[in-house]
């Protein structure tokens, strides 16, 4: 016995030392234990995942780049990158409207404000000009044009992840006129580069499960659990909302691609713990650009479907956003017709476009779409102050989750998708590697094996 004992042990043992996922876990555990017993130091704890927010925010840009100028050059062919991102826009855009549309029945369907009777001249518009620190967001002509480089260095500098697609595609057009034969060294200085970094996440990613931690006590120890009682059914209705969006999404994928959407959660299942511990889908973007292109799909898809979805396919926030306009009418007592419904809709399709990297972007989203409306008042946006925070895992898995199967999609449509490599790996499957990278006149698309080795290189 006392054997089977020490066995257990030291094999429980070698799973924390080598499981990501059982560290982030644990590490989440302890979070809300330590924001629960003691708040203050809890709070005091935010330094530990933000820091490490910063740390993977430093080398998204020069990954991002990296991995689209080789996407660009190894596909051959700039016409068939820019069909990928048309295609990805208009996948973007049938999503967020589809999840728009899908949080309003449920708002109407439960009603989560009803039976507030809340005074709006109770409330302190000023509480929601400090959380967006007296911003705004961006018109289409100014989201546009911020979209466009005005600095080389700049766009790296402030992380702007548009400028720095642009820029990629304009370094990797230019590679492609030049040929290999007159810059010989180029690519794979970019191809080295990009190990470098894949590298450094590695490591960045050994300090995660101290980051969910932080993140975790902080949430907890500052916010409570008070905002569970007081908006519970406003955060059911969203979390089931989300629940019931990723199941159209999975059965999407299915259709599109014939994989699973759960599988796909599996497999990703440390990457996916580890935004919801941080509440930012941000740090995990990195490794899920890595796992995508194990799983089958080609270097330019990856690189341009997802970093464009960050600021496209906001599909958690759209829920988020279209249940909580319900939610604030009700709780006022304000009556939206089917005609304001539908101008909502209208509203947050142009408005979420422009949230991300913009602070407080859910309450500007919200102040715009009230004054579009004219029938609520801007101070009644301050209703969703105390659940915000707590809505952050709902948005963070969902966005996530929708960028990841609009990858899927897209490579399938544009036939740069290997399905037999994705459906091993997702079945269970060791990577065998870096998926081999073919001309854009030869999808890599493919249901069964043909006897090639599949795909080779670094891991």
């Amino acid at each position: 016995m006392p054997h089977a004992t020490g066995s257990l042990a030291r094999r429980a043992g070698r799973v924390l030392r080598t499981s990501l996922f059982v560290q982030v876990l644990l590490a989440l555990l302890l979070g809300v234990l330590v924001g629960r017993l003691w708040p203050q130091a809890g709070t005091s704890l935010q330094p530990l995942g933000d820091g490490f927010v910063r740390l993977i925010k430093a080398v998204i840009s020069p990954l991002v780049f990296c991995v689209v100028v080789a996407g660009i050059t190894k596909a051959g062919d700039l016409r068939s990158f820019g069909r990928i991102g048309v295609k990805a826009l208009i996948w973007f855009e049938v999503a967020t409207s589809i999840a728009l549309v899908v949080g309003l029945l449920a708002g109407n369907v439960f009603s989560p404000g009803a039976g507030m009777h809340v005074d709006p001249a109770s409330l302190d518009k000023g509480a929601v000009d400090a959380k967006t620190g007296g911003g705004k967001l961006p018109s289409p002509a100014q989201f546009v044009l911020e979209a466009l480089p005005n600095s080389a260095v700049g766009a790296f500098a402030e992380n702007s992840l548009l400028q720095v697609l642009v820029l990629a595609c304009l370094v990797g057009a230019a590679l492609l006129h030049l040929g290999q034969k007159r810059v010989p060294q180029l690519l794979p200085l970019i191809e080295q580069t990009q190990d470098v970094v894949f590298t450094i996440v590695g490591y960045l990613m050994r300090l995660a499960p101290l980051a969910v931690f932080g993140a975790t006590a902080h949430l907890v120890g500052q916010y409570g659990l008070g905002a569970m009682a007081t908006y519970g059914k406003l955060i059911a209705v969203c979390y089931g909302v989300a629940l019931v969006f990723l199941v159209l999404l999975g059965l999407a994928l299915k259709a599109v691609t014939g994989l699973s959407l759960w599988k796909f959660v599996r497999y990703t299942r440390e990457e996916l713990l580890l935004a919801l511990g941080t509440g930012s889908s941000e740090t995990v973007m990195p490794r899920m650009m890595q796992k995508l292109r194990a799983a089958g799909c080609r270097d330019d898809a990856v690189g341009l479907v997802l970093p464009t979805g960050y600021s496209f396919n906001l599909d958690g926030a759209a829920i988020y956003l279209s249940v909580g306009t319900l939610f604030i009418a009700q709780a006022i007592g304000v009556h939206l017709s089917l005609g304001q419904q539908i101008t909502v809709v209208l509203v947050l399709m142009l408005t979420s476009k422009g949230m991300a990297g913009v602070p407080g972007s859910a309450f500007l989203a919200l102040s715009a779409t009230a004054s579009a409306l004219g029938v609520i008042p801007a101070a009644a946006v301050a209703l969703l102050l105390g659940v915000d925070r707590i809505m952050d895992s709902m948005r963070v898995a969902t966005n996530l989750l929708g960028n990841c199967v609009a990858v899927f999609a897209v490579s399938r449509w544009e036939g740069a998708l290997d399905r037999v490599t994705a459906k091993q790996v997702l079945a269970g499957a060791a990577p065998s590697g870096r998926v081999r990278q073919q001309s854009a006149t030869a999808p890599v698309d493919r249901d069964e094996p043909d006897g090639a080795a599949l795909a080779t290189g670094e891991k």
